[in-house]
């Protein structure tokens, strides 16, 4: 994470998944020229125009100036109102081909650390077994198919990969186009 920069406890390095970027952009919230802009999504049926900064993020001034969300709450199940607000309203969200989520791990809410390939996933193998779990779970019944799906993650699909923040456990959820 680059000096500065707020520390978001459920987003590691925003920068690095590309959640947050340098740019000239004066924030839609507070105005201001930061040389630092969000980039990922944000739910709101207000009309905002621009992006944010990051400063407006880590406060929640810019999720409440706009009613809005910076993630849905799916997989936050189980943890207190202040996490599922500091995830959804306090958090970057993270680029994906389909809707991001988080997980919950010993009893709170883990964190984004960045978007995967077979590579990086192999270097945490309960990440891997329990994507795989999960992945059975959903249907994928052929092993040999879901061993060729995992053995490939990089191209057209990836793995997010999220951390406890607890324990320190590795989590992974397939994204694919």
């Amino acid at each position: 994470m680059s000096v500065g920069l707020p520390f978001f406890r459920y987003h590691l390095d925003p920068l690095a998944s590309g959640a947050i970027r340098a740019a000239a952009d004066a924030c839609a919230c507070c105005e201001r020229n930061t040389g630092w802009i969000y980039t990922a999504t944000f739910y709101t049926a207000v009309e905002v125009n621009g992006r944010f900064c990051p400063w407006c993020i880590v406060d929640g001034s810019a999720a409440e100036r706009f009613a809005g969300e910076f993630t849905d709450s799916y997989g936050l199940d189980g943890v207190s109102e202040d996490v599922v607000h500091e995830v959804t309203r306090r958090t970057p969200g993270f680029h994906a081909w389909q809707d991001p989520h988080w997980f919950v791990h010993c009893q709170d809410a883990a964190a984004f650390v960045g978007e995967v390939g077979c590579t990086e996933l192999a270097a945490h193998p309960e990440a891997l077994d329990q994507l795989r779990a999960d992945m059975r779970l959903d249907g994928w019944r052929d092993g040999n198919q879901l061993e060729h799906f995992l053995t490939h993650v990089g191209g057209g699909a990836s793995a997010m990969l999220l951390r406890c923040t607890v324990c320190g456990a590795h989590l992974a959820y397939a994204d694919a186009s």
